[in-house]
Order: C-alpha cells, then structure tokens, then sequence
C-alpha cells in the first residue's frame, strides 16, 4: 500500500512539474509574438474599455 502512494504521488508530481514547464513554454511563445507584432509594452486590451467607460460614466451624472 506504501508504495503504491509512493508511486502514485511521484506520478502527480512528475506530471504538475511537465504541466509546469509547459506553462513556462506557452508564456515564452506569447512573449515572443507579442515582441513579433511590437506590442511588448502596451497594455492589455481590457484596459483602453476602462478608459472609455470612465468618461461615459462622467458624462451620465452631469
């Protein structure tokens, strides 16, 4: 029973480590095009919404 846990939780752990790397690749590669289309400063694209809902909330209260 021992070792079948053993066996079992280094099984979990090798498999969340190659999740890991993968992840790591993923980001590496959405870097990369990021740099590709030059947009590696600018911000997310949720941010100009924000922007723009600001000044029609302002706008409705006047």
């Amino acid at each position: 029973m021992q070792s079948r846990f053993q066996t079992m939780s280094q099984s979990i752990i090798t498999k969340i480590d190659e999740m890991g790397n993968r992840i790591d690749e993923l980001e590496q590669s959405i870097n990369d095009l990021r740099a590709e289309m030059g947009q590696e400063g600018s911000p997310s694209p949720s941010a100009p919404l924000k922007i723009k809902d600001d000044p029609k909330s302002t706008e409705d209260s006047s």
